[in-house]
């Protein structure tokens, strides 16, 4: 248990921070499943449409640290050739 004030209050911070981050970071896989189960069943316009909401998801993780910027980008370009080899 933390001693001091500042300790106690940075405690309380790591949490709601811990809470966030799992939040986001579990939107962010549920959207990408969504996005291949999608794709697996070949509905392309919705497919489409899930594919602009994760990527504005992994941009929004990569800008907060969730995630780093290099692993948004090759999710991003990995899921959009998933997309394009359905054409």
């Amino acid at each position: 248990m933390p001693q001091t004030k500042s300790a106690t209050k940075r405690l309380r911070q790591n949490v709601k921070s811990r809470d966030r981050n799992h939040a986001q970071r579990s939107r962010l896989k549920s959207n990408i499943n969504k996005f291949l189960t999608q794709i697996e069943k070949k509905e392309k316009e919705q497919a489409d449409l899930t594919l602009k909401q994760v990527s504005s998801l992994l941009d929004r993780a990569a800008g907060n640290g969730l995630v780093k910027r290099n692993y948004a980008s090759r999710q991003k370009n990995r899921l959009s050739r998933k997309l394009n080899s359905l054409s």
